[in-house]
């Protein structure tokens, strides 16, 4: 077998167009208009056919085109414009907006995936395209920010379709010479490495950069020669199935992903744990503060989780890792041994209370154990968070579980279509995109000539109507049709038909099968003599899931019928690209989750924004995002317990939406004018998603909300040489040690009898605090309208003072109780300690009063 040497040769880019290597090495172009125009004009067929990847494109280029281009005056202002811009917005310094994070200070963002953009293939979905739209809006921010991840050789799974149309999966290898990623060195120069413990031995990583505008994202990378066989595997796909290798994936990114910012001299003020896969990242930031300061373990456990956030994307209990102790022990030794603690306390953070010690560890448990800042990505998600995760604080109501909100958005900027673009450029300014959440910004979209508007929207449904017809024609021809059958796709779909879309996961609580279970109602939907309709469905099952890849099939074969198959089509192997086609050209998004399993669904404001009008079940972000202005919902936003009821009624809802409500509307034009109303709604879904919706109110909510107190934690938790962080630590010790002496007395009011809306009520209670003193505790009365007989709605909160002093560290409390609002009320009292948020809701430091 002959053997070759290998080497790279680069284009050889004139000194005038130099910028452009420069250009392609940063994923700041990905999203800036005028840079992608940048490429796209040098050559756009080839441009398509890289794949719309800057590196790969240029080597398709000939010397002679780049030349040609060096002297091309157009072309040279297009370059020194974007140079200007990129100057302006990636290497000027920002300024932190007053967030207490200085250099070589970050805050360290880690996430399994990351969705930058198509031509890097290190996301599945929805997760990884929201952490990539956080990187980019703390780019455009300027946050202190930086990324972390893993650096997948297979990436996400290719997906084609059988004769049959049963989905088939493919991992084409990723070709890292042609991504904008570099090896990075340490300051003598060589290759950064770092190593974590494995179950057989160290797992060595070496660690790639990708720049993302102005933020840094370091992937680690297990396919070494250093590596035995088995270890190269681990980054070698996203979310394998082999829990195994799940472990150590997870294990590789937390611990091995502080390692490395360590290595690269950065200080991680504040950790963001983008899911539960990160968690173990919270135990590596222990060990280096308690190795660099030298504290012990119950010190650093009074800093750490008070500058740890924890985000969760998920309210579908399946969707949480868990791993059973015997695997996780092995990589738990030199952990325990560096916390000066065992194995079986650091997997019991993990546990539910009162588990088993054999119980698996919840990856999701242990972050949110370790987080004082614990959030949903919706409004609704939060609530079901909170029920979910109530074990976890198993004496406190529901509505007090420590998990909050801050609903997700989009990097608009990223998925809106050119020509929308235009169109905000010149009617809301040049910086429109960083501007999009000032209202009087975002209600000059109201100004947009309707003319103006639906031509952009027709082209975008134009460009839509074409890609499909593209891609249809590769997909049946990798499948060896006849030639008449291709001609014939050829032809699909046309660019003056009301077209809706369907594109996400195919998991069966999305449940994609809800338009077919009326076959011939849909087929008259869609075959109307005078308002017909066209469907375009797109999206991947897991490669496990038999169930998801049974709903592909079932669309497939519906489409496969004559009398629809040129209106009624599913696309193969979605990705971004077809996403930002389907997204901005489309007139409708439909999405049919089954409540409340919906965490958030951020493709529905990326259609927003592109003035598609959504139909959706009232779940995840759309139950924040709707009115009748506009779009519509699908129900009420009941929650059913019988799952077949659900789907017969909220069928015959959709079908009724769509036949009497969205149709008419769209085809609603007078004498063959414009679609007045409709283009109403699009305007008003536009500026809802713009300004309620977008990533730069996500990412700025973030900082308020969570990044600036974590910062502040920080700074005042270590200052004179960790005082604050030591007395914490010895009072936690003392009231765990005390708290069970902690009694109340049943409550009394001064009166009995019916109350009127305007009396007043004196309540009070005796509590005998044992040997804690009154000052270290809070009392409060909590009452609010009766749920059950064990729960209360619309509850509050009021503290309680001391009234008298009864001995023996014994007081009465009391408070007075006004009776606002008519209805049946109920009542309580409990002891809390008095602290800030992580130590008032340390699970287990709460007693009520007996009854």
């Amino acid at each position: 077998m002959k053997s070759f040497k290998a080497y790279q040769v680069h284009p050889n880019i004139p000194e005038k167009l130099s910028f452009l290597e420069e250009l392609s090495r940063n994923m700041w172009w990905c999203w800036e208009k005028d840079a992608i125009e940048l490429f796209r004009r040098i050559n756009p067929k080839k441009w398509a056919k890289a794949g719309r990847n800057p590196l790969y494109f240029f080597t398709k280029i000939s010397q002679n085109r780049f030349e040609e281009l060096a002297e091309d005056d157009g072309y040279l202002a297009h370059l020194k414009r974007v140079r200007d811009e990129y100057q302006k917005r990636v290497l000027k310094t920002p300024e932190t907006g007053g967030l207490p994070v200085a250099v070589p200070e970050t805050i360290a963002y880690f996430s399994m995936e990351f969705g930058i953009h198509e031509s890097l293939p290190f996301f599945a979905g929805g997760l990884g395209i929201l952490a990539g739209d956080h990187l980019k809006a703390a780019s455009n921010l300027g946050l202190p920010l930086t990324g972390v991840g893993l650096m997948y050789r297979y990436g996400y799974f290719r997906q084609y379709l059988t004769h049959d149309g049963w989905q088939q999966e493919a991992y084409p290898e990723t070709d890292l010479y042609n991504l904008p990623v570099e090896r990075v060195r340490d300051g003598s120069g060589n290759v950064l490495q770092i190593s974590v413990a494995g179950d057989q031995g160290p797992i060595q990583a070496a660690v790639w950069k990708v720049q993302v505008g102005r933020i840094p994202l370091y992937l680690l990378d297990t396919n070494i020669l250093e590596n035995p066989p088995a270890y190269r595997e681990i980054t070698s796909r996203l979310y394998t199935a082999d829990a195994k290798s799940r472990l150590a994936q997870e294990i590789l990114l937390g611990i091995g992903g502080m390692r490395v910012l360590k290595a690269m001299g950065l200080s991680p003020k504040v950790i963001h744990m983008n899911e539960g896969h990160c968690s173990f990242a919270v135990l590596e930031h222990m060990t280096q503060i308690m190795d660099e300061y030298h504290l012990p373990l119950e010190t650093a456990l009074e800093i750490v989780p008070r500058t740890t956030i924890f985000t969760t994307h998920t309210p579908v209990a399946a969707g949480h890792d868990d791993f059973a102790v015997d695997l996780v022990k092995p990589y738990f030794k030199s952990v325990a041994q560096k916390l000066g603690t065992t194995e079986k306390e650091l997997i019991s953070w993990g546990q539910p209370m009162g588990a088993a010690e054999d119980a698996p560890l919840s990856m999701f448990i242990l972050g949110l154990r370790l987080a004082q800042f614990c959030n949903g990505v919706s409004e609704l998600h939060g609530t079901v968070a909170r029920r979910m995760w109530s074990q976890v604080w198993p004496e406190r109501p529901e509505e007090e579980v420590p998990i909050s909100h801050v609903t997700n958005g989009i990097h608009i900027n990223s998925f809106i279509s050119q020509e929308f673009a235009h169109l905000f450029t010149r009617y809301l300014g040049p910086n429109w995109y960083m501007g999009s959440s000032r209202p009087d910004n975002v209600n000059r979209i109201d100004d947009i000539y309707d003319e103006e508007l639906w031509r952009a929207h027709g082209m975008n449904r134009s460009r839509l109507v074409r890609t499909c017809r593209e891609q249809l024609v590769k997909q049946y021809a990798r499948r060896n049709s006849p030639r008449q059958v291709i001609e014939a796709v050829d032809n699909v779909l046309d660019q003056d038909v009301l077209t809706i879309a369907f594109a996400r996961r195919f998991a069966t609580y999305k449940r994609a099968y809800l338009l077919l279970r009326d076959p011939q109602r849909l087929e008259a939907i869609i075959n109307h003599p005078q308002y017909p309709v066209q469907f375009i469905f797109a999206g991947k099952a897991h490669p496990k899931d038999d169930e998801g890849k049974g709903l592909i099939k079932q669309l497939f074969e519906f489409a496969s019928r004559p009398s629809v198959r040129d209106r009624f089509i599913f696309m193969e192997d979605y990705d971004m690209h077809l996403a930002r086609h389907m997204l901005q050209g489309a007139d409708v998004w439909l999405n049919t989750p089954r409540r409340p399993l919906e965490a958030c669904g951020t493709s529905g404001m990326k259609a927003s924004v592109n003035g598609l009008l959504n139909v959706s079940c009232l779940d995840g972000w759309w139950c924040e995002g709707y009115s009748e202005a506009v779009g519509w919902a699908i129900g009420n936003g009941e929650e059913y317990r019988d799952h077949a009821y659900q789907d017969a009624v909220e069928s015959q809802a959709l079908y009724n939406i769509l036949e009497n409500e969205v149709i008419p509307c769209f085809y609603d034009r007078k004498n063959g004018d414009l679609p007045v109303c409709w283009l109403k709604k699009m305007k008003a879904a536009m500026k809802m998603a713009m300004g309620q919706f977008c990533s730069l109110r996500m990412v700025t909510e973030y900082k308020k909300l969570f990044y600036a107190p974590a910062a502040e934690n920080y700074n005042r938790l270590v200052s004179d040489n960790f005082r604050q962080a030591g007395l914490l630590s010895a009072q936690l010790k003392r009231l765990k040690a005390l708290w069970p002496q902690i009694r109340i007395e049943a409550p009394e009011r001064d009166r009995r009898g019916a109350y009127r809306v305007g009396d007043s009520m004196q309540v009070q209670a005796k509590i005998h605090l044992g040997e804690i003193k009154p000052e270290e505790v809070d009392v409060e009365l909590y009452y609010g309208v009766f749920k059950d007989l064990d729960s209360l709605a619309e509850s509050r909160v009021e503290p309680m003072g001391v009234s008298a002093e009864l001995g023996d560290n014994s007081y009465q409390y009391s408070c007075a109780l006004n009776c606002e609002h008519s209805g049946r009320f109920g009542f309580s009292v409990r002891v809390v300690p008095n602290g800030d948020a992580w130590l008032k809701f340390t699970p287990g430091l709460i007693t009520w009063s007996a009854e």
